[in-house]
Parts: structure tokens; sequence; C-alpha cells
């Protein structure tokens, strides 16, 4: 029975891992896991040589500095052939935060994959007794619905813009990859409106439940009872890691619709300008005289980067409403939980409720 059982385990672990590891390549585009940047059309070779003067090389390296001429026309960054910003905004894009992206989601996965395996289920100890009581209202249960759906698909079609050139492209054709990345941005812009309202809403429906407490504190020391079985600290209506998962997704979710509001109206929200000047109050020396093109470019880096640690707090919040817990996902379902699920998680909350009641 033990061999059974433990060869029943690696079997599984080697799946998730083959799995993990496929991700990771298609999230990278290579099997060591790293990116390669792409290269300029020349190749990386100097351009012209059109005198047939070996100083054209430096010529060249100076334009691409960023050196500037005299221009007689009102607008003086005319002067300015090459953009050097934007270089090196695409050698982070495509390097180091495309890396980082599909190395933490690789990870999160497997940490998930790993636990699963090694915790299991973690099931209603007391067994499900059939009484039922309502945990969120339709309002509520609307609001989630909202904003996870929408998340999902901003999160699929964001990836794709980041990613799809190394997964869709290779294997559809740049055709099929043009058209869903054009469709996708378009589904992007629109359901981010939707995304906003379900953030705010969660906020007004559920900031006042989210205020930390003591009881925090002891479910955070014993790691809300997920680590070992029998150990059910108290919680109110949200316990701390649900707390944690709430203020993440707000203000989160705030960075992600403040700087994609930004690229979507560029020129009508500069907020880096102002964001640099604050900061330098502090005692930094960030450049505040940015150009609307500058703007844009961090605010896509800021963006991919804030989505990228969502999408990671996101996965790890889906497996533990579905797979990972029994009898979590019917709070967001019916909006109805069993007695005994809510006594192990949420005793206080559940005293609160009956209390009232009498």
């Amino acid at each position: 029975m033990t061999w059974s059982y433990l060869r029943k385990n690696i079997s599984s672990f080697s799946l998730v891992l083959v799995l993990c590891i496929s991700a990771g390549i298609g999230f990278t585009g290579s099997f060591d896991l790293s990116i390669n940047w792409a290269s300029a059309q020349t190749g990386g070779h100097v351009p012209g040589s059109f005198s047939g003067n070996q100083s054209d090389s430096e010529f060249w390296r100076a334009i691409k500095g960023g050196v500037s001429g005299r221009v007689s026309i009102p607008d003086k960054q005319a002067g300015q052939l090459v953009q050097a910003d934007g270089d090196n905004w695409r050698l982070v894009k495509n390097g180091a935060l495309s890396i980082f992206g599909g190395v933490l989601i690789f990870a999160v996965v497997l940490i998930l994959a790993l636990f699963y395996l090694i915790r299991g289920k973690i099931e209603v100890e007391s067994g499900m007794s059939g009484n039922t009581i309502e945990r969120f209202n339709g309002l509520e249960r609307v609001t989630h619905w909202l904003t996870a759906s929408s998340f999902i698909a901003l999160a699929f079609t964001g990836l794709n813009i980041l990613y799809g050139k190394f997964i869709i492209m290779p294997i559809f054709g740049s055709e099929i990859f043009s058209t869903v990345t054009s469709y996708g941005k378009l589904v992007h812009n629109y359901i981010g409106f939707a995304f906003i309202l379900g953030i705010v809403m969660m906020f007004i429906l559920w900031f006042r439940h989210n205020i930390p407490n003591r009881a925090d504190l002891s479910w955070l020391a014993v790691g809300g009872g997920m680590f070992s079985k029998g150990v059910h600290p108290p919680a109110k209506r949200f316990n701390a890691g649900q707390k944690l998962i709430f203020w993440a997704v707000i203000l989160g979710g705030a960075s992600l619709s403040v700087s994609g509001l930004a690229l979507i109206f560029p020129f009508e929200m500069p907020i880096w300008a102002g964001t640099f000047n604050l900061m330098n109050m502090v005692g930094l020396s960030l450049p505040t005289n940015l150009t609307a093109l500058q703007e844009t470019q961090l605010s896509v880096l800021w963006h991919s980067f804030s989505a990228m640690v969502m999408i990671a707090i996101i996965i790890g919040h889906i497996y533990i409403g579905s797979v990972g817990m029994e009898g979590a996902i019917e709070a967001v379902g019916s909006g109805q939980v069993d007695i005994n699920w809510a006594r192990e998680h949420h005793n206080l909350w559940l005293d609160e409720v009956e209390n009232k009641k009498i």
C-alpha cells in the first residue's frame, strides 16, 4: 500500500513537473528558459558605410546614443534622429521582464502542485452537515464574478501580447497571431473598464470586513491551519489570508487600472512625471521632463510587471477556492456554505450570524 501510494505521488509529480517545464519553455520560447532578444535587421552590424570611411561606425553609434542636432522647426525634439530609450525599453520588456513573468508563473504553479501532492485537499474534518448558511448574497457574487471573469480575459490577452510571438506565432503562423492579437487588444481595452467597475464594487462591499484585527495574528501564527490537520484558528468573515488577497487585488487592481488608462489615453494621462516628482522629494533623482512616448514606455513596463504579480496571486487564490479546499467554491457559486465548513474556517463570523438570529 505504501509503495503504491508513493508510486502514485511520484507519477503525479512527474506529470506536473513536465507540464510546468513545458509552460516555462512556452513562455520563454527557449529550452533553457531564456529569451533571445530580437536583433536589428542588420544582424547587429553597423548599417551604412556609405562614404567608405571607417568613421561611419562612430557616426551611427553617436546617432544611436541619442545625439541631437539643430532644427529650425518649433519641435526641438525633432533634432534627435534616434530615441535610444526605445531600444533600452525593448530589451527590458523582451528580456528581463518576460523572463521574470515566465519564471514567476512557473514557480507558483510548481509550488501549488507540490503543496497539493504533500497536503492534499483541505477537507472539512467534521464532515459536511447538510445544513447551509448564506455567505455571499447575489450582489456580492455578481461583483466577484464580474471582477474574476474580466481579470481572466485581461490576463490571457495580456499574456498573448507579451508571449504570443513565442507560443502562438511559431505554431499557427504570423497571420493568425496578428488576428488574435489585434482582436485581443480590443478585448483588453474594453474589458478593462469592467474590471475597474468590479474593483470599485469590491472595495465598497467588503472594505469594512477586511480591516485587520487581532484574530488575524492568531491565524497567521499557524498559517491558517493549511499545513496541519486539526488546526482551525479563529476568523471573522474574512481571515488574514483572504484579507491579504483582498488588498492585493484592490491595490494591484488600482495600479493596473491607472497604468492601463494611461496607455489608452497617453496624452491625457501622463502619470510618471508627477510620480517621479513626488519620489524626488525623498531624495531620489528621477527624470521629470518626460515625453509622451517615454510616459507610454514606462506605463507598459509597470503595467506588465504589476499584471505578472497579480496573475501569480490570483492563481493561488483560484487553487484554494477550488481544488485546494473542500466546500469553498460554493461560497461564490450558490452563495451558501455548509455550517461545519463555516465553523472550521470562519467560526467568529458564524457566531455573529447565529447570534443575530436569536
